[in-house]
Parts: C-alpha cells; sequence; structure tokens
C-alpha cells in the first residue's frame, strides 16, 4: 500500500482520488472546500490534512488536480503549499491542464529541492474519472513517470509518455484545441441547418453516416437536443484551456486563427451566463442571434 496524497476534489479530482482508495493506496486528501474530503472518508485509508504540505508530508507521492495555472502554482509553492512539506524524493503529479511553459518553471524549481513534477494532464472528462477509463498525457523524467505508472492506471487504462516537463500538457492542450474548434462548428452547423428546416435528430444520423463523424458531437448533441446542459467539462474551463494554447501559439510563432476566434465564442458564452455549463451549452449564444432552438419536437412543444 503506497502513501499517496490527492488536492483538488472537483469534478475530476473527486472521482480519481476514490479509485486511488479502492485501490487500497493509503490517500491523504485536502480541498479547499473541506467537506468534499470527508465524503471520500468511506471510501478506503483517507486522512484529512489540513494544508497542502501536510499532505506533502505524509506521502511519497502528490497528486494535484486543479483549476488554472495560478491555483496550481499557489498550491505547489504558496503558503503550506506542496513544496513546504515535500521531502526529497518525493514526486507531484499535477494532472491540472495549465500553462506548459510555467508548468516547466515549477518542475526546474522543485528539482533544485530534490522533489519531481510530472505534468499528468487528464482526458476523458467526468464519465471517463468515475468509470476510471481515463488517458494521461505525461511530461517528464521517463524512470519517474514509471515510478509512478501503476497508480496512475488506477485511474486509466491509457498512458501517454510524451517527453520532457511541459510535454504532456502540450499533448494535452492540442487534443483541446481541437475539442473548441469542433464544439463551435457543431454549434453553428446546427443552428444553421435547425433554421433552415431539417431536423435535428436528422442531422445528427446524416453526420453519423458522413465523413464529418465526429466522436464529440455524437456524444454532445443527444445532450443539446434534450436541453441538459449539466456540466462534464464547463464552458469556463475550455475557454481557459483555448487561451493556454494561444499563448503557446505566441511563444512558438505558429498562426492559429481558427483557434483565436473559436476562443472568443467560448468567451462570449461566458458572458452571455453559460461558464458554469457543459461546453455544449456554448450553441445558446448561436440559437439566440438566430432566433432558433436546437432541440427535439416535444421539447420545442412544451417550450412553445
Amino acid at each position: 500500500m503506497a502513501k499517496l496524497g490527492f488536492i483538488g476534489l472537483g469534478i475530476m479530482g473527486m472521482p480519481m482520488a476514490r479509485h486511488l482508495l479502492e485501490a487500497g493506496h493509503g490517500v491523504t486528501l485536502w480541498s479547499i472546500t473541506p467537506g468534499k474530503a470527508e465524503k471520500l472518508k468511506a471510501s478506503g485509508a483517507a486522512t484529512i490534512a489540513a494544508t497542502p504540505a501536510e499532505v506533502a508530508q505524509r506521502s511519497e507521492v502528490v497528486f494535484l488536480c486543479v483549476g488554472d495555472t495560478a491555483m496550481s502554482r499557489n498550491t505547489i509553492f504558496g503558503a503550506d503549499g506542496i513544496a513546504a512539506g515535500a521531502r526529497p524524493g518525493s514526486v507531484v503529479v499535477d494532472c491540472s491542464s495549465i500553462s506548459p511553459s510555467a508548468s516547466k518553471q515549477m518542475a526546474e524549481e522543485l528539482r533544485t529541492r530534490g522533489i519531481e513534477l510530472l505534468d499528468a494532464p487528464v482526458t476523458g472528462s467526468k464519465n471517463g474519472a468515475e468509470s476510471g477509463n481515463l488517458t494521461f498525457m505525461v511530461g517528464g523524467d521517463k524512470d519517474v513517470f514509471e515510478r509512478v505508472k501503476p497508480f496512475c492506471l488506477t485511474m486509466g487504462p491509457n498512458l501517454y509518455y510524451c517527453g520532457a516537463n511541459g510535454m504532456g500538457l502540450h499533448a494535452k492542450l492540442s487534443q483541446n484545441l481541437i475539442i473548441g474548434n469542433l464544439i463551435n462548428a457543431f454549434n453553428e452547423s446546427f443552428v444553421l441547418s435547425t433554421k433552415a428546416g431539417i431536423e435535428p435528430e436528422l442531422m445528427l444520423d446524416i453526420l453519423n453516416n458522413s465523413a464529418a463523424k465526429s466522436g464529440l458531437v455524437a456524444a454532445k448533441a443527444p445532450l443539446v437536443f434534450a436541453r441538459n446542459f449539466a456540466t462534464h467539462f464547463s464552458v469556463k474551463w475550455l475557454e481557459k484551456d483555448m487561451q493556454l494554447m494561444l499563448e503557446s501559439a505566441g511563444e512558438l510563432g505558429v498562426p492559429t486563427p481558427l483557434t483565436a476566434l473559436s476562443a472568443q465564442m467560448l468567451r462570449t458564452a461566458i458572458a452571455a451566463g453559460y461558464g458554469e455549463e457543459d461546453i455544449c451549452a456554448s450553441i445558446k449564444v448561436l440559437e439566440g442571434l438566430a432566433r432558433v432552438e436546437v432541440s427535439d419536437p416535444a421539447h420545442r412543444n412544451r417550450a412553445g
């Protein structure tokens, strides 16, 4: 049984930590919302810490899953942060989607203290986290990756070692770049076709049997039709990831005009009040402009 830590018990972190506990590991927990850690005590050998530093003191490997770059840096290097309690030889596995260049800098700073950092962002959304089917994209020292690999496999079967520090994040954000552009293409296509008079279910069937077939569209379209915008991956976090990709593109000198426009559409959805909802809720921006609702007939009749 390994001594592990887990910090950040949100939509993704909560089930990830639960899988580690159910695998029999001793896991020390910390969340900015204390009640979330209490919910996991029944899942196994869980200890609740008062600070991230205490988590690090009790752990060989600390997993971290928070919202953005500033939160990650503060959790690691802030007052009572991980760095204040971690012993030389310990490992921090940051599963957050943050700036690749900032993560690389944090890895270098931790290494001067004898602590290793892996950037290990995940994909699979809420359903993947709950079912233990996440995909990890990992950057950092290869030997350190092999050391933590068994713990990651508890949370997901697909692990990709991408290279040096920051490379896992580059892979994850490049994937989310496609998701951000696809969701906006879906929004435009279905608002346009529905406005023209094509039933959304028919349009989806056509897409699913064409070269435009998309797993993302196949998963999200039925939720839009049912007006089910419960959060699996929120608009605000996808917009954040798109901005990180634009920053990386600027650093590397890569033009990304489509991504810039998609990011602005997601930001518009946030401004309209949809930021906490699932990414498929971003369609409501165009629906409002076009004065049409992409939904099944039963819902449209109820709405009318």
